[in-house]
């Protein structure tokens, strides 16, 4: 396995805050390890929604802000309306009026170790590879302070860590959602952060993932290619856009089909992008079951009893992270893991027939 990368520094990427962690497909390296920048949103007043309290009809306009964070940023003079700053939320907007909204960016919380059992496949004094089970949530973060997968990795690793950009941290190079389960490979040094960053910058690290999806692909083996970018009136979803977005190609095969009413299929990525298998598969005309974003609700009547009920049971999108494999940043040796699916996923191919 060669690496074709080219020597200059892999760019920087960073969630983006309008997209919960997730994420599944999506690199998460950092090497700019700066301070992030304030957000700043512009809304004007549609014709409909003259008359309106300024907090609330921003509330609606800008996801990710409540009334109640509207109204402290309020308090702090980051709210302006046709260049004015505004203190009082109950203000009536005006059709046509600009408003912008300045949000200051988050204080990072230090995150504590906690004993939180890890399944680790691989572990040198450079790397670890874990099976994450689905639940368990990446990075600590709003509504999510700890209990992470970095908390882990912190108790885990101890003072094997030796340091990522001058911190005593574990280096997250990609991210899986909170309900994607299976492997994710973590840096404990600056060098095998940087060569593993820069391995997903060229895609040349190898990420294969087995999902269940409703229905049967027209062609059992195929590709999906589309750029991704965020939904125009769901902030918190992702899309195949016409314009815009990233660049994003998914290569996928059907390896079974059980009662001709959902498949398990293996996508291979050639990109990272947000949400790319579910969007993808979703474009494609087959939303991955469990899956309440991109999916459908409701089951085919035709399902059996044991079926429907392992679905039900299901909890979530039915991802797993199979297979990692890259060249190991300080021996250069090939690393290549896989990992079985979970019971959750299992379970429902056992009591299914297959065609």
């Amino acid at each position: 396995m060669t690496v074709s990368c080219p020597p200059s520094p892999a760019p920087t990427a960073s969630p983006d805050p309008d997209i919960p962690e997730g994420d599944e497909e999506s690199d998460a390296f950092t090497l700019d390890e700066s301070p992030s920048p304030e957000i700043r949103y512009h809304r004007v007043v549609g014709p409909n929604r003259g008359g309106e309290r300024l907090d609330k009809w921003l509330a609606e306009e800008v996801d990710g802000l409540s009334r109640a964070r509207l109204r402290a940023l309020l308090d702090d003079g980051r709210v302006t309306l046709d260049g004015e700053t505004i203190r009082d939320a109950s203000r009536r907007v005006k059709p046509g009026q600009e408003a912008w909204v300045s949000e200051p960016p988050p204080v990072a919380a230090q995150p504590q170790p906690q004993n939180i059992p890890l399944a680790v496949l691989y572990e040198d004094s450079d790397l670890i590879v874990i099976d994450k089970p689905a639940g368990l949530v990446v990075h600590p973060a709003a509504g999510n302070p700890d209990g992470t997968l970095v908390n882990a990795l912190l108790f885990h690793c101890g003072d094997s860590l030796s340091g990522i950009g001058g911190e005593r941290r574990p280096g997250i190079v990609h991210r899986l959602d909170k309900d994607t389960s299976g492997l994710m490979v973590a840096a404990k040094t600056d060098l095998a952060h940087r060569g593993l960053a820069e391995q997903f910058a060229c895609h040349s690290l190898t990420r294969e993932y087995h999902c269940l999806v409703w229905g049967r692909p027209k062609a059992a083996k195929g590709s999906v290619e589309g750029n991704i970018g965020r939904h125009p009136t769901n902030r918190k979803k992702m899309t195949v856009l016409r314009s815009g977005g990233k660049h994003a190609l998914t290569h996928y095969q059907v390896l079974a089909t059980f009662d001709d009413a959902f498949s398990l299929v293996e996508c291979r990525l050639a990109t990272g992008r947000t949400h790319q298998v579910r969007v993808h598969m979703a474009h494609l005309g087959h939303p991955l079951l469990g899956d309440t974003v991109y999916g459908r609700s409701g089951l085919p009547k035709a399902l059996s009893k044991e079926v429907k009920e392992a679905i039900g049971n299901l909890g979530r999108q039915a991802l797993h992270s199979r297979h990692i494999r890259f060249l190991h940043p300080r021996t250069r040796e090939v690393i290549a893991l896989e990992s079985q699916l979970p019971k959750d996923i299992n379970t429902i191919l056992t009591v299914s027939r297959t065609d």
